[in-house]
C-alpha cells in the first residue's frame, strides 16, 4: 500500500484515489475531511502522475490553506526551506502560475486565488493590473463622499448598511446597473443610486473591494472565453472544502473552471451550513449531483472527536431537518458518559452550574487545565453574566470570536455618559462621547476648549459652560457646545428623580445614540442588544433611592472591570458564540441558553429554512464536544432588559432520553420533565367544536394573540411561537384554545 493511504480508513481511501470525474465528498463533523483532501492532492500527483502544476485547491481561510500547504510539503517529500523569516504561505505563492515552481499546487482562498487572476488579467475589463484592494474603512470614505456629494443625509440613510448591501448583492452577482431592478423600498432605491457611484470612484482609483475580486474574475472568464480556456488547461484538477459555505459568486466561479474536465472533487457537510446570513447556500452541495450527473458521492461518517454518546445525541437533533443527506456518525471510542442537562433557575444560577461543574471536573487536578472548556451560546450578549459568576468563582477565561462585555465599545460609550452624568468633571468620560453621535465638534475646537480649562484651571465640563467667554471659537461652534451642556445637565437632573437602569434609557433616547445605531444592520443590531443587556444589569439597582442607584451601580461596575485581567491568561475556559467555534473541538462542551427564542433564536421561530440552519447551529454547537456534553436551561431569563419564562429548546427534546443525564441544579431545585415535542399531529377541538389536527410548523391564528407557529405539541397542551413579539412563545391549553389552522 503507499505511504499516501496508511493510517486511512476505507471511505476516506475512497475518496483519496478516485481518479477523473466529479467527487463528493460528505464529510460529517470530526471525520478527518482535510487529511483526506490532502491525501487526495498528494495522491494525485505521486501515485497518479497528475502534474502540480494542473491542481488548484481552494479554501476559505487564510489559516486553513497554510494548514493544508503544510501537510502537502510533507506528504510529497519536498526538502524545501522556507526564506528567513517567512511562513510555508510564502513559499507556496511563488506559484503564481508563471511556471516559476511547478513542483507545488496551487492552494489558496477564493480571494487569494484570484487575485492573482487579476493582477495578469484585469486591464482587459479597464482597470489597470496594480490596483489596490480597500478595506472597509476606505469603502466608508468613498461612500461618505459620495452621499455627501448627493445630499443624502448620513443619519438617515447608513454608509455601513449601503455598503452591505452592496456586498450582498455582488455575492450574488449583482451589479450596479442591474441592481436598480431589486429596488423595492426607499432604503434600496437609495443604495441603487449611490452604488454606481461607488463603482465609478472605486474605478476613478483603480481599486477595487473585497466582493469585486471574484465578481471581477467571474465576468473576466465570461466576457473573455479564451482566458477561461487557458485556466480550464491549467487547472484540470480542483478540489473545493467547505463547499456549503459556498455563495452564488463561488459557485458560478468554480463552475466555470471545472466546466470542461470536470475532474473536480468537492468536500463539506451541509448538517454544518451556519452562514446563509453572508450569502452562502445549502443548496449548492445539495444539489452538486444535480450540477455534475455523474458524481461519485463518498460519506465521512467515522468520528475521530467525539463519544458515541455524543455523537448519537447530536444525531438525534439534526436528522430532524429536511434539507440534508443521511448519515450517521460512529466512532471506535467508548460510549462514554452521557449528555449532562441542567435547569437552572435564572441566568445567573445558569453561570452558577457551569463553574461548579468545571471546578468539580478539576477539583483532583494538580494543575487545572482550563483550556479543556469552552462555554457556547447563541448571542454575545449573553456572555456578559457568564463573565461575572467566573470573576466571583475566581475562575479564569477569555473571550474568543469578540471583546469583553464591558470592554465593547457600545458599552464603553454608554458608561462614559453616566460617568459625566455622575461626576461631570470626569473628562476622560466626556472626550469619550463629545462626537458619539457626531456633533461635528473638530479637534481644534476640543484644543481650544482644552486650552481655556488650563489656563483656568477648570474642568473641561466646566469650561463649555463658559464657552462664549472663549474668544477664539466660532459662533457655530459655541450653539453645538451649547447643545452639548444643556443636554447633559437635562440628564443630570433626570438622575435625581430615577434609578440607574432608566438613566441608560434616557441616555440612549436623548443622546441620539440609539437612533445613531438603528440602521438594520446586523452588527448593530447585535450592539443594541448589548446595551439592553446592560440595563438587565442595572435593574438589580432598581430598587435603590433614585439619589444611589446610579452611582453605586457605577461603582460596581467598576469593580468588575478592574479585575477583568484574567482574559490575558493562556490558561483559560473559552466563552464563544457557536459560530465562532466552528471547526473547533474542546474536551468539555456548555451550552448556555437553550430556550425557545433564544436558541433556536425567536426569528426563526416562524420560518422553516432558518430554523432548520438553528437547528444545523445547534448540531455545530455539539459535535464541538469530544468528552463532555453540558446542555443548561433556565427556568427564567433576564436578557435585553426583560424578564423572560420560555419554554426549553425544541433542541432538548429531540435528544433521546436513554442519552441524557438530569442534573437539576445540584438539588435546588425538582425536576421538570423535558416535554417531548414530536412531529406526530395530535387531533384537538377547534373553537367552533370541529376536530382539527395540529403538528409542528403548522401556522395557526389565535383571536386575541393573532398569527403564529407551532413548535411543539405534547399531551393537551400546544406551544406557539406568535408573529408578535410582545406575545412571544405561549403554551396554550388545546381543548379550551380558541385557534384555527390557517
Amino acid at each position: 500500500m503507499s505511504k499516501i493511504l496508511e493510517n486511512l480508513n476505507d471511505k476516506q481511501i475512497e475518496a483519496v484515489t478516485h481518479f477523473e470525474g466529479p467527487l463528493l465528498v460528505i464529510a460529517g463533523a470530526g471525520s478527518g475531511k482535510t487529511r483526506a483532501l490532502t491525501h487526495r492532492i498528494a495522491y494525485l500527483i505521486q501515485e497518479r502522475g497528475v502534474s502540480p502544476w494542473n491542481i488548484l485547491a481552494v479554501t476559505f481561510t487564510n489559516k486553513a490553506a497554510q494548514e493544508m500547504k503544510g501537510r502537502l510539503v510533507k506528504l510529497l517529500s519536498r526538502k524545501v526551506k522556507v526564506p528567513f523569516g517567512g511562513t510555508f504561505e510564502d513559499l507556496l505563492s511563488v506559484n503564481d502560475f508563471s511556471g516559476h515552481d511547478r513542483n507545488l499546487p496551487t492552494v489558496g482562498t477564493f480571494h487569494s486565488i484570484c487575485v492573482r487572476i487579476l493582477r495578469k488579467h484585469l486591464h482587459l475589463l479597464d482597470y489597470e493590473n496594480s490596483f489596490a484592494i480597500y478595506d472597509e474603512t476606505d469603502q466608508q470614505i468613498v461612500v461618505k463622499r459620495i452621499m455627501e456629494d448627493m445630499m443624502i443625509d448620513s443619519k438617515r440613510i447608513n454608509p455601513k448598511a449601503v455598503l452591505s448591501h452592496i456586498s450582498n448583492a455582488k455575492n450574488q452577482l449583482i451589479g450596479a446597473k442591474e441592481y436598480k431592478n431589486y429596488a423595492h423600498d426607499f432604503f434600496s432605491e437609495k443604495v441603487a443610486e449611490i452604488f454606481p457611484a461607488y463603482q465609478d470612484m472605486l474605478r476613478k482609483n483603480n481599486a477595487l473591494d473585497f466582493d469585486d475580486i471574484i465578481m471581477l474574475t467571474v465576468e473576466l472568464f465570461q466576457k473573455f472565453p479564451e482566458i477561461l480556456n487557458n485556466y480550464q488547461e491549467k487547472f484540470k484538477f480542483i478540489s473545493v472544502d467547505e463547499y456549503q459555505d459556498t455563495n452564488k459568486a463561488q459557485y458560478t466561479l468554480i463552475k466555470l473552471l471545472a466546466s470542461r474536465y470536470k475532474n473536480i472533487c468537492v468536500i463539506g457537510d451541509e448538517d454544518q451550513s451556519i452562514y446563509s446570513w453572508r450569502g452562502a447556500t445549502i443548496q449548492n452541495i445539495l444539489d452538486f449531483e444535480k450540477d455534475y450527473p455523474n458524481t461519485r458521492v463518498v460519506v465521512l461518517e467515522q468520528n475521530y472527536r467525539s463519544t458515541q454518546n455524543i455523537l448519537d445525541a447530536a444525531h438525534c437533533v439534526i436528522s430532524k431537518n429536511m434539507q440534508r443527506k443521511e448519515k450517521k456518525l460512529w466512532t471506535e471510542k467508548d460510549g462514554g458518559n452521557k449528555i449532562e442537562y441542567m435547569l437552572a433557575e435564572n441566568e445567573r444560577h445558569e453561570g452558577e452550574l457551569i463553574a461548579q461543574k468545571i471546578e468539580t471536573l478539576l477539583r483532583d487536578s494538580e494543575y487545572p487545565n482550563y483550556n479543556n472548556f469552552v462555554v457556547l451560546y447563541r448571542t454575545n450578549a449573553q456572555s456578559r453574566i457568564l463573565e461575572e459568576v467566573f470573576m466571583r468563582y475566581a475562575i479564569p477565561y477569555k473571550i474568543v470570536g469578540g471583546i469583553k462585555f464591558y470592554s465593547r465599545k457600545e458599552i464603553k460609550d454608554i458608561l462614559a455618559y453616566l460617568r459625566l452624568i455622575q461626576n461631570p468633571d470626569d473628562s476622560v468620560s466626556l472626550f469619550r462621547i463629545i462626537n458619539v453621535p457626531s456633533r461635528k465638534f473638530g479637534e481644534k475646537s476640543l484644543e481650544t476648549v482644552q486650552n481655556f480649562a488650563r489656563i483656568h484651571d477648570i474642568s473641561m465640563f466646566k469650561a463649555m459652560i463658559s464657552a462664549d467667554q472663549i474668544p477664539e471659537l466660532q459662533k457655530g461652534k459655541n450653539e453645538t457646545i451649547e447643545k452639548f451642556v444643556k443636554l447633559i445637565k437635562g440628564l443630570q437632573e433626570l438622575n435625581k428623580t430615577h434609578s440607574a437602569s432608566a438613566m441608560i434609557k434616557y441616555v440612549l433616547e436623548k443622546t441620539g445614540y440609539k437612533q445613531m445605531l438603528n440602521d438594520n444592520t446586523i452588527e448593530n443590531e447585535s450592539r443594541l442588544e448589548n446595551i439592553s443587556e446592560l440595563i438587565s444589569v442595572a435593574t438589580k439597582y432598581d430598587k435603590l433611592d433614585p439619589s444611589t442607584s446610579l452611582s453605586i451601580f457605577l461603582e460596581e461596575i467598576s469593580l468588575i472591570t478592574d479585575l477583568d485581567q484574567v482574559d490575558n491568561k493562556d490558561n483559560a475556559v473559552t466563552f464563544m458564540t457557536v459560530h465562532s467555534a466552528k471547526g473547533l473541538e474542546f474536551p468539555y462542551v456548555f451550552i448556555a441558553g437553550l430556550e425557545e427564542g433564544i436558541f433556536p433564536h425567536n426569528r426563526s421561530l416562524l420560518d422553516r429554512n432558518e430554523l432548520e440552519e438553528e437547528r444545523r447551529l445547534m448540531y455545530v454547537a455539539m459535535t464541538r464536544a469530544m468528552d463532555g456534553l453540558f446542555l443548561l436551561h433556565a427556568s427564567e431569563r433576564m436578557l435585553y432588559g426583560e424578564f423572560k419564562s420560555n419554554p426549553p429548546s425544541q433542541f432538548l427534546a429531540d435528544i433521546n432520553e436513554d442519552l441524557l443525564e438530569n442534573n437539576i441544579g445540584f438539588g435546588r431545585r425538582r425536576h421538570t420533565q423535558i416535554e417531548n415535542i414530536g412531529e406526530t399531529p395530535v387531533p384537538i377541538e377547534a373553537e367552533e367544536g370541529l376536530e382539527i389536527e395540529l403538528g409542528v410548523g403548522d401556522r395557526v391564528y389565535h383571536n386575541i394573540f393573532g398569527n403564529g407557529i407551532v413548535v411543539a405539541v405534547q399531551g393537551g397542551v400546544v406551544t406557539v411561537a406568535f408573529e408578535d413579539s410582545k406575545v412571544g412563545v405561549k403554551k396554550l391549553a388545546m381543548s379550551i384554545a380558541p385557534l384555527k389552522k390557517i
